[in-house]
């Protein structure tokens, strides 16, 4: 009986593992996103300093939502594509830094991705794709 009670123990703590994972797995917020063109800079973080772009040029302009009065400059969000019109998304996710606020208003999506992040998630450089987002 006291083995029956220990899988019943195990089996609980691992399906209790799995739900707390999944959460931590989904935690982010929703909204979407859209690719914006060079010319890049200036930016309203920092001006025509290229040092500002992270390596490997994945960076996004933030909705006024985001972007917080400037507040936002240099935060980084883990960045993934979950839906859009004739199923846009690649796999995985990215992390990109917020350099700039969105250049129109009202902005398009909740972030402008640069070229580079863009064709990271989605298979289509011109598609509105719905992404699930959170600031690391």
């Amino acid at each position: 009986m006291s083995k029956m009670r220990f899988s019943s123990f195990v089996l609980a703590l691992v399906v209790g593992w799995l739900c707390f994972f999944q959460v931590l797995l989904v935690s982010g917020d929703i909204g979407t996103a859209t690719s914006y063109d060079p010319p890049y800079l200036p930016t309203r973080c920092k001006g025509f300093d290229k040092e500002q772009f992270p390596e490997g040029g994945l960076f996004v302009a933030a909705c006024e939502g985001i972007w917080d009065n400037g507040a936002a400059c240099g935060r980084r969000y883990r960045v993934r594509c979950i839906s859009g019109l004739k199923r846009p998304c690649r796999d995985g996710s990215i992390v990109v830094q917020v350099v700039d606020v969105c250049r129109t208003s009202p902005c398009p999506a909740t972030l402008a991705l640069s070229n580079t992040a863009f064709d990271s998630i989605s298979k289509y450089p011109t598609a509105k794709i719905n992404i699930e987002y959170a600031q690391m």
